[in-house]
């Protein structure tokens, strides 16, 4: 994984990404849009959230 997708993201979050990733691939249903997919609504919410944290990092206090 490349340094600019986990800025901002913490080691226990990054955990808890992988394990929910995991579970998704395991057990989540076989084909959905991408729209109802919740594998690509948990990579689309953990990209905000590297955003916001980019965001944050480049906004002077």
């Amino acid at each position: 994984m490349a340094k600019a997708d986990r800025e901002g993201l913490s080691w226990g979050y990054r955990v808890g990404y992988r394990i929910k990733w995991l579970g998704m691939h395991l057990y989540g249903p076989a084909q959905l849009g991408d729209a109802e997919d919740p594998h690509r609504r948990l990579e689309r919410q953990r990209a905000a959230r590297v955003a916001a944290a980019r965001l944050a990092r480049e906004t002077p206090q």
